[in-house]
């Protein structure tokens, strides 16, 4: 997942040290999900510890690199219990799996294991068309499902989920609803370059956020800065290829994994910022959008309810171009 600058964040350090409001800012930073994060809140009181407690919980649940979680489990067919939150991230993949004509499918798992994006080692050799219709025919999110006791079924044994281009967004809601039930109004949550925002800045204006542009060189993709937008009450998500690739073959590959061909997806997108009400929406939206053909992505978002989204695509040049749904916020250059 793409991982943009926040440029409040060097700001609100100064701000929080001098802060003489009720409910002074604090910051939080550190490492969780295997990425970083950056967390900036209102409150009179320490919330520190419950949102490590929730990270903890969102890491047992549904992440595949750890061995004790339930996703996990699932995957090694140990155990076919489910808990609430793997139930609603599940949920949400069948129902943008759906809307996305299956672009996104965290069923995908053994396809991207076979590139080297999954939870294995790097691959060393570009997969054979056989290895990859193999794991292809254990895909298929729509052909699994939660029985009435929560217990999951999967299509086959050896389907394995992932759930990684959306898990970040749910961390991220998680987050934040619980500072909304401690009172917290005004917070800005950044896991891995998915962000969740609400209230005002330190400075007493709605969230600054910056953008990347992506550029692809010879041998490696690049990033530079495209714009700001100004904004609040919302979450932000964005997927892009230039922080996530691999050099297989002496081919440079990004990991944004068609599940209807088992490659790395082939068209000019090279990121995509989608704006969201909830952040596990956009999450999983942003994911959809790099496999999808423009044009269908584009017409998926403005048939959606208070969803937006930024396209970041290259020419014959390799010169990045945008291209905005209607409702996305002012780019601030």
């Amino acid at each position: 997942m793409l991982q943009r600058k926040l440029l409040i964040i060097a700001a609100a350090i100064a701000v929080i040290a001098g802060c003489t409001t009720r409910k002074p800012y604090q910051m939080l930073e550190g490492v969780a999900w295997n990425t970083t994060f950056h967390i900036i809140y209102s409150s009179s009181a320490s919330l520190d510890d419950s949102i490590h407690d929730i990270m903890r919980q969102v890491e047992l649940s549904i992440s595949p690199y750890c061995d004790s979680s339930i996703i996990s489990k699932i995957n090694r067919n140990e155990s076919m219990a489910t808990d609430s939150m793997f139930r609603k991230v599940f949920l949400k993949s069948k129902h943008i799996n759906n809307i996305s004509q299956g672009a996104f499918d965290p069923t995908i798992a053994p396809v991207i294991n076979l590139w080297g994006f999954g939870s294995g080692k790097a691959a060393e050799h570009t997969p054979s068309q056989l290895q990859i219709d193999s794991a292809l025919q254990l895909m298929g999110i729509d052909e699994c499902f939660l029985t009435p006791s929560d217990t999951i079924v999967k299509k086959h044994p050896d389907t394995e989920f992932n759930f990684s281009a959306i898990a970040k967004g749910y961390g991220c809601d998680a987050i934040a609803d619980m500072m909304r039930r401690n009172g917290c109004r005004n917070f800005m949550i950044e896991v891995g370059g998915e962000i969740v925002v609400d209230g005002n800045s330190p400075r007493g204006t709605d969230w600054n956020v910056m953008i990347d542009a992506p550029l692809q060189a010879h041998d490696s993709i690049l990033h530079d800065g495209i714009a700001v937008i100004s904004v609040t009450s919302c979450a932000i998500a964005t997927s892009g290829n230039y922080r996530n690739f691999r050099n297989v073959d002496g081919a440079i590959y990004g990991h944004s994994i068609s599940p209807n061909t088992g490659r790395p997806a082939e068209n000019s997108t090279l990121s995509v910022t989608v704006v969201a009400p909830e952040c596990i929406t956009a999450d999983a939206l942003a994911t959809a959008c790099m496999v999808m053909n423009i044009d269908s992505a584009v017409n998926m978002i403005e048939r959606l309810d208070n969803v937006s989204a930024l396209f970041v695509t290259a020419d014959e040049n390799g010169q990045w171009q945008l291209r905005t749904t209607s409702r996305f916020p002012k780019l601030i250059h």
